[in-house]
């Protein structure tokens, strides 16, 4: 079976679930998204053909919202924080050890295998565990460049 094909069944499968209605759009991108980890170019162009909308009208919500992303990111999302108390608890040492380890130059994020995506945010509320990132859902306080490395190499076995 042609892989587009199976990429628009699945579309076409969420569509049909939200009625092609396009005041679902919002739930209709979620769903994408929560497919494909992001929501590829030609998929919203073909949702928005599916729901006898405009693709920008579609890519405008698409790229207002900072839920939604265009990029594809990796199997393992770690979410850096660079909140002021991971800032001066030097976090900034923690990303430059995980890129180095991960072989991501200054302007990529995601690893050339997509196994792993690097994000930078501005808080994740837990202050005082800084400097503090998240590895998918968990997440891991205290941290040291050397702790990160050994906890990804950990998830490399």
């Amino acid at each position: 079976m042609d892989s587009n094909y199976s990429k628009f069944k699945t579309v076409c499968r969420i569509l049909k679930e939200n009625s092609f209605d396009k005041s679902k759009l919002i739930p209709i991108l979620q769903a994408v998204q929560e497919e494909y980890k992001y929501l590829p170019k030609e998929i919203l162009v073909f949702i928005a053909l599916s729901l006898n909308t405009s693709p920008a009208g579609v890519y405008g919500v698409a790229t207002f919202f900072s839920h939604f992303t265009l990029k594809h990111k990796g199997r393992h999302i770690i979410k850096i924080c660079d909140g002021i108390a991971c800032h001066v608890k030097k976090s900034n040492s923690l990303i430059n050890a995980l890129k180095n380890k991960l072989g991501l130059k200054e302007a990529e994020y995601s690893t050339k295998d997509v196994f792993f995506t690097i994000e930078t945010v501005s808080c994740l509320g837990a202050c005082g565990l800084a400097p503090v990132f998240l590895i998918d859902e968990d997440i891991y306080g205290q941290m040291t460049p050397d702790k990160a490395v050994e906890l990804i190499d950990k998830i490399m076995e």
